[in-house]
């Protein structure tokens, strides 16, 4: 079996599983936000269920139109806020003391190899890069997972994705993510986990492995998974104590497809709106100019990619016409990003520098777009209408990239400014 399928095996206490079989699995962590959970909360209600499964296993963290933006989301995180209280939910995170989900639970140790766990968000799948099976779901099935403890799906088959080569100067795993998804196609991966592999994967971070798992749901996958190596248990020294069971592949796992890359001359990629798929290298990508950049997200928000960005815009200041939004994915990143002098190069350079919130990524609140603003992002989504006006247009890059493209007032590579 694949890593995928031995995980969800294990999960419904059976020795093996098959692609296509439905299952009901045993979660070990689920979570929600102050989008999703109300909607699961309010059908828990309606269900008539006086309790939930296990108190210490929900997470609950506001964090898409929070810092709340107006009534309406000081509404919605209110019922969040309640229902924690009601059931005396361990794990409900206030603003102020979380951060994006995505980046929050593995940074908080939350997320184990051989881990199932369900969000009701669709970057869900970041977690993956931890050896867990982490995959989102709707906010039914999150109400149904508070009460019982259990998910119903069907187990997806594997599409693995080889890299091989060393990344060049200003070459990331965002490049990677999305060079893949121009590939394949937003539909290329559908309801397939996509587990990545190879050398290259080997070199990256852990933080890099996040991002790349973190858009395996813009190609349709299922989730995104990578196996466990010594970055991965480096990781997890430092934040667990906790007994956990790593799973690798067999070597006769079956593949619904295998797909190999040398990325040893890639180049910055750049999605063009609409689409992630509408992918293409930097040098092919007109000097379109900007109105906003945004860096951030629980994509480009790693403590990695400020570093980044800051190398960039040190000593810099970002062009008279363009806004500059920096979103740290969490309050520890924000705190050591201050501690190492980041924020106060992204200050001087004239950019702004926001708590943790998903706000830009989809529109909500902190970096709306106007009609006819374009921005640059760091972030996972490029769609009609994602951060603002239906007719703004998005278009998506590595942090290197957003930082520079920030300078120039238009999309430009960072070796423009060397």
């Amino acid at each position: 079996m694949t890593i995928t399928e031995k995980i969800l095996a294990a999960h419904c206490q059976r020795e093996k599983v098959e692609p296509g079989e439905f299952i009901q699995a045993d979660v070990d962590i689920l979570y929600g936000n102050d989008v999703t959970a109300p909607l699961a909360i309010e059908k828990f209600r309606e269900w008539g269920a006086d309790k939930v499964f296990d108190r210490e296993r929900i997470v609950l963290i506001p964090d898409h139109f929070a810092p709340n933006k107006d009534i309406k989301a000081a509404e919605q995180c209110k019922v969040l806020r309640e229902f924690a209280r009601q059931h005396k939910i361990k794990n409900y995170f206030e603003v102020g003391r979380a951060g994006i989900e995505h980046a929050f639970l593995p940074e908080q140790g939350f997320v184990l190899p051989g881990d199932l766990i369900i969000g009701a968000d669709s970057h869900t799948c970041t977690l993956g890069a931890l050896d867990a099976f982490a995959s989102g779901v709707g906010s039914t099935d999150l109400a149904a997972a508070m009460i019982t403890g259990k998910v119903w799906l069907k187990v997806p088959s594997t599409q693995k994705f080889i890299y091989r080569g060393r990344l060049g100067p200003w070459v990331s795993a965002k490049d990677l993510i999305l060079y893949t998804i121009g590939d394949i196609g937003v539909e290329g991966a559908s309801y397939q986990a996509m587990e990545f592999a190879g050398e290259t994967i080997s070199h990256l971070s852990m933080e890099g492995r996040f991002t790349l798992c973190n858009m395996a749901v813009e190609a349709g996958g299922k989730n995104g998974i990578i196996e466990p190596d010594k970055v991965t248990f480096d990781y997890l020294r430092t934040r667990t104590t906790k007994d956990y069971r790593a799973y690798q592949n067999d070597p006769r796992a079956r593949y619904s497809q295998t797909r190999e890359y040398d990325v040893s001359r890639l180049e910055p990629q750049v999605a063009l709106p609409p689409l992630p798929s509408h992918v293409k290298g930097i040098s092919q990508v007109d000097h379109t100019l900007l109105d906003q950049v945004v860096i951030g997200s629980c994509t480009n928000g790693w403590l990695g990619d400020l570093r980044v960005s800051a190398t960039v815009l040190r000593g810099r200041k970002v062009h008279p016409d363009v806004r500059a939004l920096i979103f740290p994915a969490t309050v520890s990143i924000y705190l050591q990003a201050m501690k190492e002098g980041l924020i106060e190069i992204f200050l001087e350079a004239g950019a702004v520098v926001s708590s943790p919130t998903c706000g830009p990524c989809l529109g909500a609140h902190m970096g709306v777009l106007g009609e006819g603003e374009v921005a640059l992002a760091t972030t996972n989504r490029n769609f009609v209408g994602r951060m603002g006006h239906p007719k703004s247009e998005v278009y998506l890059a590595n942090p290197a990239v957003a930082a520079a493209s920030a300078v120039k007032g238009r999309i430009a590579s960072p070796e423009e400014l060397e």
